[in-house]
């Protein structure tokens, strides 16, 4: 994705990480805000799909949609069990509670067990691939789930 192209919030965002460190950590926390909102506003979509009827792909058809013409690269959305069943990756997933076996994607079962309502992960090698993602996630608003929203490192960053 070209700068030029990118959503004008992520471009003044983005901008600001030439400057100074905390700067940049100043940056590092909006586009966290901005990624929070996403998520928040996949977990009422979902809700309100599934409550209408949508099967899961037509929901997946929608996240597709989102994912292609935005900067929200991945959708990752759990059943109860930490099982993602709505996605726009098509790669099967569970996540786990525990840290042994998921380092980086363990954090985000506090959304299921109640202990948080919103994870802000700093940007990171994820375990599947070893890509580099900043990743944030919410509670389900109609039921224990995860809802979580991925970004890589391509628009994070402007050339």
């Amino acid at each position: 994705m070209h700068c030029n192209r990118a959503p004008a919030i992520l471009v003044a965002v983005l901008a600001c990480f030439t400057n100074t460190s905390s700067r940049a950590a100043e940056c590092d926390d909006l586009i966290a805000r901005h990624m929070v909102g996403q998520a928040m506003l996949a977990a009422q979509f979902v809700a309100v799909a599934e409550k209408a009827g949508m099967t899961p792909a037509q929901i997946n058809g929608v996240l597709n949609t989102v994912a292609g013409s935005s900067a929200i690269e991945e959708f990752w959305i759990t059943d109860s069990a930490g099982h993602v069943y709505l996605t726009n990756t098509g790669i099967d997933f569970t996540f786990s509670p525990d840290p042994a076996k998921q380092p980086q994607a363990s954090a985000f079962w506090a959304l299921l067990d109640g202990r948080d309502k919103v994870v802000v992960q700093e940007t990171q090698k994820r375990e599947i691939d070893d890509r580099v993602f900043k990743y944030v996630g919410v509670a389900g608003v109609d039921k224990p789930r995860i809802v979580q929203v991925g970004v890589s490192e391509k628009n994070l960053l402007c050339k």
